[in-house]
């Protein structure tokens, strides 16, 4: 799998806004796994969101979407900053007491 981490800093009052433009053409990006929104303690403001591919090459075809980047420019409204983006390989997997974890 292959990813991305990204930091957002949303405008005060922004925070569902921006959810509900988050990745509303899943369905149609071939290789989405999942993506995960996370609202930090320290500032409500900041959120990190981890999105999936099932490999590097789905990962970027994606990115180089025309959907991806009206998604980014819409995204950009509700942001105090530009994201702050780190992609990288998934090397280790733990998805709980059912599965073990699972090194890749």
């Amino acid at each position: 799998m292959y990813g991305t981490i990204v930091k957002l800093t949303v405008k005060p009052g922004q925070a569902k806004a921006l959810q509900d433009t988050m990745y509303p053409d899943r369905e149609s990006m071939p290789g989405y796994v999942a993506s995960y929104m996370y609202q930090t303690d320290a500032d409500p403001n900041v959120m990190w969101v981890a999105v999936l591919f099932d490999s590097k090459e789905a990962y970027v075809a994606n990115a180089h979407r025309p959907e991806t980047n009206a998604e980014y420019e819409q995204m950009l409204q509700y942001l105090t900053v530009e994201p702050e983006w780190h992609d990288g390989e998934v090397v280790y997997v733990n998805q709980g007491e059912a599965t073990p974890p699972t090194p890749l």
